[in-house]
């Protein structure tokens, strides 16, 4: 009886050792997003074998999508002026050539401590949309 008791007490406490909650990698990325952290001005810009006008709308696309705030657009010259998370940013789209551009984004004060989800979530939805065709949205009448 003895001993029961002791393989008993043995068994659960070999299971209660592995019954304590771990962080799943996805949550880890997440919190590695959303943590303000000084940011290399490397990821803040991307090139893209896209012309500079697709390039243009599909950032724009992306910043509403991810429901920052556009403050200012400005198509002749190729930037966008929006916020997120209090901090203001600048995202421009420089020509490269006829089929190739680059897209910048960076905040506007100089300070490149900030989340560095704002950057990589912009530049994850232009690569999910890429082969998306633009379409002219007309307005009702």
């Amino acid at each position: 009886m003895e001993r029961i008791k002791y393989i008993f007490i043995i068994i659960v406490l070999f299971f209660a050792a592995f019954a304590v909650p771990t962080v799943r990698a996805d949550e880890a990325d997440l919190t590695s997003l959303i943590t303000p952290t000084t940011v290399s001005f490397q990821k803040c810009t991307k090139q893209y074998n896209l012309p500079p006008e697709k390039l243009y709308y599909l950032t724009i696309g992306s910043i509403n999508a991810n429901r920052f705030e556009i403050q200012e657009i400005q198509s002749k010259t190729g930037y966008i002026l929006f916020s997120a998370v209090g901090k203001q940013f600048l995202a421009s789209v420089i020509k490269l050539g006829t089929q190739k551009s680059m897209l910048k984004i960076t905040p506007t004060n100089g300070n490149y401590y900030f989340a560095p989800g704002i950057v990589s979530n912009i530049f994850k939805y232009i690569d999910l949309n890429l082969q998306a065709p633009l379409t002219e949205v007309k307005a009702k009448k």
